[in-house]
């Protein structure tokens, strides 16, 4: 199928321009990138899309999600999270490895890839352990797990406490061509905290997770960074103090990069009064002067990437009281949204936002896509960004409904997706938002 795609705004996030073009899609790949108004003869396969008065942008990458295969099915599949993925426009996740078994050994990663080639409509990058079982005591196989196919090593939900093995994790994995992603938190200060420690928590008599839990642990990294000259991402910013450590690191040339998720520019812990269980997460929301700095962090280059952390549970797991629910929310099909929202209130332009879910991923996960250049495979999404609209339940295709944006308004949303030249996901109603 030759597909024909006029009249776009196209976007590139690395040379930062908007245009209008056409892009000619054929056998998986770009052919051409063109003028709009062009004519071009029309073949039995070709399929015409008029992307009037939409954008037409990079695929989206996600580099943190849990997609919960194997082992946690009844929240997630690597199917349903990946029809999740296609309707947000993403064409690639890298998923983490806090599934059952753990992904500490090449035959979970092997699983993982032939689930994906199976049944998933998107890219799927594994991110394997930094310790066996995450239990922060030996290290995985580095070069088994590369070889298997993973792209990164995570403890992701546990924190590598110990600095000698987190050390020697940073050297193996430049070694072995691996990012080292940092779940940072100090669990001494966090531990039993179900939210941030502030106003609201003394107000409504829940126990707070202190900003410092985070910090501590950023601070450590950077220095670990710094010492060996190696690599690591910080994974889910929430924090000032975190941006300030992290923008010192940088100035300083230590080889540090740091994500944030949509909830954490978007909401603050006033979401969580009422005991909203689909507010909680770790780290957790917190104050307004957090929320602030992560948008400067993100508009000042300090952040690299915005990932959803995307966090399926069942209601067997979130409709409890709030001490005892599960953390984590889902984000997959609402995270360009609230990433437009960022371009509306003029904290970052149209193609600093799509660099942030797109070429910066990619470059720090060194995986393809993030670029829409001829000659490269068609990943590919077109958005309309000015239809405004409410989420509602029955319009998510993630297993999982745990998000504080249910009867939220919105604007901007995926009609098309394009993953390796194929229709992966289009919108076939206004209302519903169903359909491929």
């Amino acid at each position: 199928m030759t597909l024909w795609i006029k009249n776009g705004r196209v976007v590139d996030p690395l040379d930062g321009k908007i245009r209008k073009a056409d892009i000619l899609i054929e056998k998986g790949t770009i052919q051409r990138i063109g003028p709009s108004g062009e004519s071009l003869e029309k073949g039995p396969r070709m399929e015409e899309i008029d992307a009037s008065g939409k954008l037409v942008v990079p695929g989206l990458i996600d580099m943190h999600v849990h997609l919960r295969e194997p082992g946690h099915e009844y929240k997630e599949t690597i199917e349903t999270g990946g029809m999740a993925g296609v309707a947000g426009g993403f064409t690639a996740l890298a998923c983490m490895p806090n599934t059952e078994p753990v992904n500490d050994s090449s035959s979970v990663t092997e699983f993982i890839l032939t689930q994906a080639r199976a049944s998933c409509p998107l890219r799927v990058y594994p991110i394997a352990a930094v310790s066996l079982g995450q239990k922060g005591e030996r290290l995985t196989e580095f070069g088994d797990l590369k070889k298997a196919g993973a792209v990164a090593v995570s403890d992701d939900g546990h924190p590598v406490k110990n600095s000698e093995l987190m050390r020697r994790a940073l050297e193996y994995a430049r070694f072995h061509g691996l990012s080292v992603i940092s779940h940072c938190e100090e669990t001494d200060l966090s531990r039993g905290g179900c939210m941030h420690e502030g106003e609201i928590s003394t107000r409504i008599g829940l126990a707070g997770i202190p900003a410092a839990s985070e910090e501590i642990m950023v601070f450590r990294d950077v220095c670990l960074a710094k010492l060996t000259g190696c690599p690591v991402h910080i994974a889910h910013v929430s924090t000032r103090g975190s941006v300030d450590i992290i923008r010192r690191a940088k100035e300083d040339g230590v080889p540090v990069t740091a994500e944030t998720a949509p909830h954490y520019f978007t909401l603050d812990h006033t979401a969580v009064m009422g005991y909203r269980t689909e507010a909680k997460m770790n780290p957790p929301l917190r104050g307004p002067e957090d929320v602030a700095a992560i948008q400067q962090g993100l508009k000042q280059g300090v952040l690299d990437v915005i990932a959803t952390d995307h966090a399926p549970h069942s209601p067997l797991e979130k409709d409890l009281e709030f001490q005892e629910a599960a953390f984590g929310i889902i984000g997959l099909e609402t995270a360009l949204p609230l990433t437009l929202a960022l371009v509306s209130k003029g904290i970052l332009t149209l193609p600093e936002a799509v660099r942030r879910v797109s070429s910066n991923p990619a470059r720090i996960l060194d995986i393809p896509g993030g670029r829409l250049r001829e000659g490269l495979p068609a990943d590919l999404a077109v958005v309309d960004p000015d239809v405004e609209y409410t989420l509602r339940a029955e319009d998510l295709h993630s297993k999982s409904h745990n998000s504080p944006f249910l009867g939220v308004p919105l604007k901007g949303r995926v009609d098309l997706t394009v993953v390796g030249g194929r229709i992966a996901w289009r919108r076939r109603t206004k209302d519903t938002g169903r359909g491929r």
